[in-house]
């Protein structure tokens, strides 16, 4: 399947020494999957990175330069109103992996669990792992 993830994910993943469920997530989307990023969500991970973690900053260039993912182009003509989110900033997260057509999007932010669409699935990264880990 294609997941897509959320910048909160790869960042937990990269920089924050807990984030042991995003790295047992980013684990089996790379063993079972293919990873999907927008364009978008990797803008956000480098501000963010840059921001938060100024000297870790290298470690989200590294991965982008090496990691085996599925890059997106988020769309510059947006279609609004496509969902309801209350969160303006997220509307091109996801509408991104609507539009990419990915099966699974994985998000820690609870704004998104709000949104009622059919596709993708919006899993957080326990009930993405409780459902498609094989450990």
């Amino acid at each position: 399947m294609r997941v897509m993830i959320d910048a909160n994910i790869l960042i937990s993943a990269l920089l924050v020494q807990s984030g042991k469920r995003a790295n047992d997530v980013m684990e089996t989307i790379f063993k079972n999957h293919t990873l999907v990023i927008s364009t978008y969500t990797k803008s956000e991970v480098f501000k963010k990175s840059r921001q938060k973690f100024p000297v870790k900053a290298h470690i989200s260039d590294n991965f982008f330069a090496q990691a085996n993912y599925e890059l997106f182009q988020t769309p510059t003509d947006i279609v609004p109103d496509l969902f309801y989110i209350r969160d303006p900033k997220d509307y091109p997260v996801l509408y991104s992996a609507i539009v990419a057509g990915v099966d699974i999007f994985v998000t820690g932010d609870k704004d998104f669990a709000a949104v009622d669409i059919d596709k993708p699935k919006i899993l957080t990264p326990a009930q993405f792992l409780d459902t498609y880990s094989t450990d």
